[in-house]
């Protein structure tokens, strides 16, 4: 329907209508912009007509006003990426999302700023069922996890134009939405947890700030490590826990990256191949300094805490 005599796919002028100020114009252009992703199409658009399509795509949010709507049309767009019936399309169209997110996140003002935290949510959430439908496809997982923290990502470690707020809000609700993601599905397939926080513990190896490092470490990497040692046996006699996110379904649903069986890992050993992750990308010469010392620190205090527990069992 939307192809050239060429088989190359051409978008519909939909950026103008999704755009527009009129609701029903917008709605019917969101729905028109399903029917032309969901095509047999195998064919990526190129940047530049992506680019346009998440311009109106952007702007068609920017003029939801109401909760409700909002919340309706931030999980309609994230969808989007499941409509898509191949991989590399989906992958191009998250990318064109976070191209889009990053390129205009410094121009929301602060009373539009909790939806598109929304947004971001929703488009995570999508991610990992999108992630969960190809069985993490080690191939797809790598070029998601490139997408995230290559040029243009959320979580690139060396480019300044990335708002901290957006890598912030990311590792706060990263681990939420996988286990959401993996509660949502009958039967899911383990997830690869220590590939999946890879951008992650890059980030914070890299990160020239001592904010974002502090703020990934207490956001992600405590708490997953809490709830993992609570999940395996009695809580420490070291330190006392505090409460920690109940990840149940990510802590039954996970496993090594070296795991060639379909069944999850024990969770012992998933929390190790974590820790592990952790201290090898801390050795790399990439990593910073200050950083390096950091997750040294943290990687000894896991290890010891786990020693500790040992010994009193």
């Amino acid at each position: 329907m939307f192809m050239s005599a060429a088989s190359t796919p051409v978008v519909p002028p939909l950026g103008k209508y999704l755009a527009s100020s009129d609701k029903k114009t917008r709605d019917k252009a969101v729905k028109n912009l399903a029917v032309f992703l969901s095509s047999d199409s195998e064919n990526v658009l190129p940047d530049l007509e992506m680019a346009k399509l998440w311009k109106g795509i952007f702007y068609c949010f920017w003029m939801s006003d109401k909760p409700l709507v909002q919340q309706a049309l931030a999980g309609e767009l994230a969808e989007l990426i499941l409509t898509i019936t191949d991989v590399p399309s989906s992958l191009n169209f998250l990318r064109g999302f976070w191209t889009m997110t990053i390129r205009e996140w410094n121009g929301i003002d602060r009373l539009r700023m909790d939806k598109y935290y929304m947004l971001v949510r929703k488009f995570v959430n999508a991610s990992f069922r999108f992630l969960l439908r190809t069985k993490w496809d080690s191939a797809t997982v790598e070029e998601y996890n490139s997408i995230l923290a290559g040029p243009n990502g959320p979580i690139c470690p060396n480019d300044i134009r990335i708002p901290a707020s957006l890598a912030f809000h990311l590792s706060e609700i990263y681990l939420e939405e996988l286990d959401k993601a993996l509660m949502n599905s009958e039967s899911p397939p383990p997830a690869p947890l220590s590939t999946l926080l890879s951008p992650f513990i890059v980030l914070a190896a890299r990160t020239p700030t001592n904010t974002t490092y502090k703020h990934i470490q207490s956001s992600l990497f405590e708490p997953l490590r809490n709830s993992l040692k609570l999940s395996s046996g009695p809580p420490s006699r070291k330190k006392a826990r505090t409460s920690s996110p109940d990840y149940s379904k990510l802590l039954l649903n996970a496993c090594t990256p070296s795991s060639d069986s379909d069944q999850a890992t024990d969770v012992d050993a998933v929390r190790k191949s974590i820790l592990q992750k952790i201290f090898d990308v801390a050795s790399e010469t990439e990593t910073r300094d200050a950083n390096r010392r950091r997750m040294y620190a943290f990687y000894k205090d896991a290890v010891e805490d786990d020693e500790d527990e040992d010994s009193a069992g």
